[in-house]
């Protein structure tokens, strides 16, 4: 049921996402669209809310537990990202805006940028940290946890590969490539 609701939860991410934006841009009503993408957190509350009466209802914690936490954090992470980009992108196509703005290629540009997705991995994977640990109290010592705990080292995963990353920019900054003539 969990890993359904996860799924039937990243569609309606990107239908409210089209729904808003398209209310927004093609039927110009920003404010109805608007409305549409604020109802974007409301996914997640729900799916947080199913998750926590699964176990409270007696649930053995598993690996689907484990997955609705990072959904919910990498959401909060991305979330806010990903519709500020297809914003941008659907403004550029249907309402003459400017293009969106493309990642820096090199120098302490790109270095800024490469921090930034790893600060924004970084809150996503905290986010999730803090939903599995919550789901390991609220088990309490009578559930295996096991499964919960292994989430919360992948994200410790995802966040040293995520500074590792941000780390070798910072150490080794692209460098534009230059031009012989």
């Amino acid at each position: 049921m969990i890993v359904g609701l996860i799924i039937a939860c990243e569609v309606a991410f990107w239908v409210l996402l089209a729904a808003g934006l398209a209310t927004r841009y093609l039927l110009r009503m920003p404010r109805t669209g608007l409305a549409l993408l604020l109802c974007e957190p409301l996914l997640e509350a729900v799916l947080f809310a199913v998750t926590a009466v699964d176990l409270k209802n007696g649930a053995e914690p598993d690996w689907r537990h484990g997955l609705a936490a990072v959904y919910i954090g990498f959401t909060v992470g991305f979330g806010r990202a990903t519709i500020t980009w297809a914003d941008a992108w659907v403004a550029h196509r249907c309402a003459g805006g400017p293009p969106p703005v493309r990642p820096p290629k090199y120098g302490a540009a790109r270095t800024r940028h490469e921090w930034k997705v790893a600060g924004r991995w970084i809150l996503a994977s905290g986010v999730a940290i803090a939903l599995l640990q919550a789901a390991v109290w609220y088990v309490g010592d009578g559930g295996d946890t096991g499964s919960l705990r292994v989430w919360q080292t992948r994200m410790l995963w995802v966040i040293g590969i995520n500074l590792v990353i941000a780390a070798s920019y910072t150490l080794f900054p692209k460098k534009a490539p230059t031009r012989s003539g």
